[in-house]
This record gives C-alpha cells, sequence and structure tokens, in this order.
C-alpha cells in the first residue's frame, strides 16, 4: 500500500470521527491565538487531518490520490524507496505545517480566527509535480483542462490576491504557501528537475 494511501486513510478516519465529536475539533484545529497562548504548536500539524465538511475532504483527499502517487513514485525512483518516502512526507507533512506559518503570525492575536484543512500540504504535492511535469494537463471538475506551468502560474496568482482580500471563509494564504514550499524543497532536492522543467515548457506547442 502507498504512503499516499495511507495518508489518505488516516485523515479520512480523523476527519470523520472529528465530525462527531467537537472536543476532538477544538482541540485539534489550527487557532493560533490559542498556539500563542497555551503553546499549542502540535495544531501546526493536526489541522491538517480535520476538515469542514465531506465536501471540502473530497476536494482534498480526491486531489492527494491523483498527484500524490505520481511524486511519491518519482521520489522512489530518484532517491531508492526508503529515502524516497521520507522526501515524500517531508513534502507533503512539511506543507502542512510550513503553509500555516504565515497564517499564525497574521491572526494570532485573533482569538475568532481558526483554520484546518490538508490544503498546504496537498499543495505542496501538486506543485512538486508540476516541478517534475510541467505540461501535463491538470483537468478541473473534469471539463477543463490546463497544462500544469499554466495553471499553477494562475492558482499562485489567484491564491495571493484572494489571501490579501480575505472576502471568504478560505485560507488561500495555506495554499499560496504551501504550493511555494513543495515547489522550493523538490528543487533544492532535485536541482536537476529545474533544466527539465524548462525544457519541457520550450517545447510545449498549444496546437
Amino acid at each position: 500500500m502507498s504512503v499516499t494511501i495511507i495518508l489518505i486513510i488516516i485523515t479520512v478516519g480523523i476527519s470523520l470521527y472529528a465530525f462527531q465529536n467537537q472536543d476532538l475539533m477544538h482541540k485539534w484545529i489550527f487557532q493560533p491565538y490559542a498556539v500563542q497562548r497555551d503553546n499549542s504548536w502540535y495544531r501546526f500539524l493536526t489541522s491538517g487531518f480535520l476538515h469542514a465538511d465531506f465536501t471540502h475532504l473530497f476536494f482534498n483527499m480526491f486531489t492527494l490520490y491523483f498527484f500524490g502517487d505520481v511524486v511519491e513514485q518519482t521520489f522512489d525512483i530518484i532517491f531508492g524507496p526508503g529515502t524516497g518516502m521520507l522526501i515524500y512526507l517531508l513534502i507533503y507533512v512539511g506543507g502542512i505545517i510550513i503553509s500555516d506559518i504565515p497564517t499564525f503570525f497574521k491572526h494570532r492575536n485573533d482569538p475568532s480566527y481558526r483554520a484546518l484543512g490538508a490544503s498546504g500540504g496537498v499543495a505542496a504535492v501538486v506543485f512538486s509535480s508540476i516541478l517534475f511535469y510541467p505540461t501535463q494537463d491538470i483537468c478541473l471538475y473534469a471539463v477543463l483542462c490546463v497544462p500544469g506551468f499554466i495553471l499553477g502560474v494562475l492558482y499562485v496568482v489567484y491564491s495571493y490576491f484572494s489571501g490579501k482580500k480575505m472576502g471568504d471563509n478560505i485560507n488561500h494564504d495555506a495554499h499560496l504557501y504551501g504550493a511555494i514550499y513543495g515547489f522550493l524543497l523538490t528543487l533544492a532536492l532535485v536541482p536537476q528537475s529545474l533544466p527539465n522543467f524548462f525544457s519541457e515548457i520550450s517545447n510545449w506547442r498549444l496546437f
């Protein structure tokens, strides 16, 4: 069984349990004010295994399923199964944690602010995949298919400006910083991926 499938099983199990257990939801959710007050730093990680509802959970795990196996297998090929697995976990789990750091500093004095979800880790995995396979199509809702490098640019721009507006209940900053983290860490670990990234883009044709 792949690490991706194991992560999905664990996340689904914890999220479903937390839907019925508000004490766990309250204790594990990412609340910067509580982190600062109680030193509950574990929330940086535990919040990544919680989701707001079934739709939130489904889309995160659906995305992780399709991109996670590809990235996991790529790291296994490059570094070998053991090291590749650890690096893949570093991308995903690190993405969950690192993506919430800007949110912590932005909202640490706001008692009402809360965030949850695996989006930071999922974004890190997706952008790791984009670095390896920039011209591979990513399909939105199985209808609109766009090459990864184009969707990546649009995603970063959208997340940046949406995070500035803060007009909804989505933590766009986590999406943005998770994506940046996944891309840059993968680049640092596999520097030879950058020439391949630009080579594939330069050879891409719309028609």
